[in-house]
């Protein structure tokens, strides 16, 4: 940008975006200086480099601004988790899987977790049955996305919502 720019000769952009062919670094510094703006290298790869006589300041502002726009028109999905233990009764049931029904809903990621706690833990079985149970209950709402999985005394799952 400006003095940065060392080499003797560049091929220049005016500020109305028109080519003014290959010119003397010097006189593109001074003719940007004249109308208050900067050189900027757009091109440094090529031979002569490629410069733009353009506001760097109102430039850089302008890209953020876009970055902005961009950043919130991105959907962003947030893990929720649910948890459930083997013995759970069912108005339980039901209130957790309206929560998750409720997530999914909205378009996040549910992690549905199971725990066995002391001699639950012999029965296993009932744990992966309570988690088919909850796959058949949120069919509707989403697909699994991780199958259930048991590690240590833990049974866990992932459900993403279905695609609109």
């Amino acid at each position: 940008m400006n003095n940065q720019i060392r080499v003797p000769e560049i091929r220049c952009i005016d500020e109305n975006g028109e080519q003014l062919g290959v010119i003397p670094t010097r006189q593109a510094l001074i003719r940007a200086h004249e109308a208050g703006l900067d050189l900027v290298e757009i091109g440094a790869t090529s031979k002569p480099p490629v410069c733009r006589i353009m506001d760097h300041g109102r430039f850089k502002y302008e890209q953020g601004k876009k970055k902005k726009e961009a950043k919130k028109k991105q959907i962003q999905t947030k893990l929720k988790e649910v948890k459930f233990h083997v013995n759970v009764g069912q108005h339980d049931y039901d209130t957790k899987l309206r929560h998750a029904h409720e997530f999914l809903e909205h378009g996040n990621r549910v992690k549905i977790s199971l725990q066995f706690r002391g001699r639950e833990n012999a029965h296993r079985e009932l744990g992966f049955e309570l988690m088919t149970r909850v796959i058949a209950d949120c069919i509707e709402q989403g697909t699994v996305d991780q199958t259930p999985r048991l590690m240590g005394r833990n049974i866990s799952m992932m459900l993403v919502p279905k695609k609109k």
